[in-house]
């Protein structure tokens, strides 16, 4: 749906009231009598958050497990903090999900440490949601992608906001570089950008569409380009070049121009034979989406994948596997905060439906 004024101005309206309501320790959330039955959440992401939020405000007991030493997943890892504050959002929001009686374990790595099916059979939960993300980053496959200064916008973003990178006395191994150049277009390119620019990087982004096409909201565009982070649109990396010390010297591109549409519309962007070009820079990040990691999958016998390894699951988050439920970007892939916490959402009231339906075959 395109912006329009007056749903900024709701949307601005929601945050101040939002902010309010934290500041002022304001809470319509009432932890609940539990109604004697355990629910595990894996992730907590915002499909996870949202899952067990509504679950704990149902009488569940919900225990979350969180493969960082952190919770918030994406929230905590994913969006730069001048983006979203840490420790005065984030964390307030996590101890309000807490404050239900939710409990959150954190280094516990399922499918290792815990898997779906000692949840089920040994720990005595009735239900087990998966809500763990797409953390897989992809690459290109192009030669000199495994030279040192070569970064997964996943792994850059992940150092810089988990681990603090962004603060002086932090001593996070990070290198932003002289320069930086970003391969990608979507809104997470724009945050590894701008995130870059800030460590000290004169910045980049390369993208072989126009900008028409650019993935990215047209805020997050904007703001890069006010920011002065360059576009260098219509290129394709197709090589990343070695300083013979293995490590990034300068990143070959070719120039594109866009084809016929398809039976979509959709422009393909075609190579322009004899156009190679090179960029000085001694930092690459890859920002070109991400996939489920498989772990869970295959790791929990009668769990269906889809071919990019999301886990199958309907539009209540229901998944081949009876007592399992899935949502957010483990079934999607890639998306956005808000359609997670709503696939949340959605799989906490069909997980409700489900334990209580066992509940009456009992009787």
């Amino acid at each position: 749906m395109r912006a329009t004024r007056h749903s900024l101005q709701f949307a601005e309206g929601y945050v101040y009231v939002a902010d309010w309501a934290r500041t002022n320790g304001y809470s319509t959330d009432v932890k609940a009598e539990s109604n004697g039955h355990k629910v595990a959440v894996i992730g907590s992401g915002p499909a996870g958050l949202a899952c067990a939020s509504d679950l704990a405000k149902k009488g569940y007991e919900v225990t979350i497990f969180e493969a960082l030493h952190k919770a918030g997943g994406v929230l905590q890892y994913g969006i730069p903090e001048f983006r979203l504050p840490k420790e005065s959002v984030l964390a307030h929001e996590i101890g309000e999900v807490k404050a239900l009686g939710v409990k959150i374990e954190t280094d516990v790595i399922a499918g290792r440490t815990v898997t779906v099916d000692s949840l089920l059979d040994e720990e005595g939960f009735d239900a087990v949601f998966i809500g763990t993300g797409a953390g897989l980053p992809k690459f290109m496959g192009i030669p000199g992608e495994n030279l040192n200064g070569v970064f997964s916008a996943n792994e850059f973003l992940t150092r810089n906001n988990l681990m603090m990178a962004f603060r002086d006395d932090y001593a996070t191994p990070i290198r932003a570089g002289h320069k930086a150049v970003v391969v990608g277009g979507g809104n997470v390119a724009m945050d590894a950008a701008r995130t870059a620019l800030r460590l000290g990087a004169q910045t980049s982004i390369v993208y072989r569409r126009s900008e028409v096409e650019l993935p990215a909201r047209k805020e997050e565009v904007h703001h890069a380009k006010q920011e002065g982070i360059e576009l260098c649109l219509l290129t394709n990396p197709v090589e990343i070049l070695d300083d013979g010390k293995g490590w990034v010297r300068g990143i070959r591109c070719i120039r594109m121009e866009l084809g016929e549409p398809d039976e979509r519309g959709r422009r393909s962007p075609v190579p322009v034979e004899g156009s190679e070009f090179d960029i000085e820079c001694d930092t690459v990040i890859m920002a070109l989406g991400t996939s489920p990691n498989p772990l869970i999958a295959s790791t929990t016998k009668g769990l269906e994948t889809t071919r990019k390894g999301g886990i199958v699951a309907d539009n209540e988050g229901v998944t081949s596997r009876p007592g399992v439920f899935a949502g957010g970007d483990a079934v999607t892939g890639a998306a956005t905060v808000i359609l997670a916490m709503g696939a949340g959402r959605t799989a906490a009231t069909a997980i409700d439906r489900y334990i209580q339906g066992l509940q009456a075959k009992e009787a």
